[in-house]
């Protein structure tokens, strides 16, 4: 029984599992694509607007650096990582047995690819383009984007299953293998 279980753990989703892939990361980085073009029409760099009061802001930032403003202005190592990260996301996830695991990396790679646009045809251009940033929010937090959203997500749910125990890629350690219910237990000999 257990050579079952294996085998179904890695079998690869059918081809319609792929559609879903797609559409996840199509619609992330088409959501972050309009946002940015929508910031880049009504603003100016720099300009800020009170969306909630106390909450959200829109204040529209080139960004040099990685999401959230991290790291040095080195734009062109950025380029050469997102670009790396969503080879490896359409490869690694080719593999994956899972749904929610394919679906989680469609939302991962749509927010790689919507910086990745900015950093190949936003101003200076391919490689050194900065990242459009908009979104602000209180306590000093820096400003971002939605692609920068969808990456810190998919990370965290990574972060938080592989911590539960759950295998990238496959599907959750309660359906992968037997499950302890049916498990044979050892007898066990009453207490004298």
């Amino acid at each position: 029984m257990q050579l079952i279980s294996n085998k179904s753990e890695s079998a690869i989703l059918p081809r319609r599992s792929w559609i879903w892939f797609l559409i996840f990361a199509a619609t992330v980085f088409a959501l972050d694509q309009a946002s940015k073009a929508l910031i880049k029409a009504n603003f100016r760099e720099f300009d800020s607007k009170t969306i909630v009061p106390g909450i959200l802001r829109f204040t529209f930032v080139y960004n040099d650096r990685a999401a959230f403003s991290l790291g040095g202005s080195s734009t062109w190592a950025f380029t050469l990582i997102s670009s790396v990260a969503a080879i490896a996301l359409v490869l690694f996830s080719r593999k994956f047995s899972s749904k929610s695991w394919l679906l989680l990396a469609g939302v991962g790679l749509g927010g790689v690819l919507g910086n990745l646009c900015d950093r190949i045809f936003q101003s200076p251009g391919f490689p050194s383009g900065r990242v459009i940033d908009f979104i602000a929010i209180p306590f000093n937090f820096p400003v971002f984007n939605l692609a920068d959203s969808a990456i810190t997500i998919t990370a965290c749910v990574v972060v938080i299953r592989v911590l539960r125990g759950d295998r990238i890629g496959h599907n959750s350690r309660a359906q992968s293998g037997t499950p302890q219910a049916q498990m044979p237990q050892p007898d066990k000999k009453p207490a004298e």
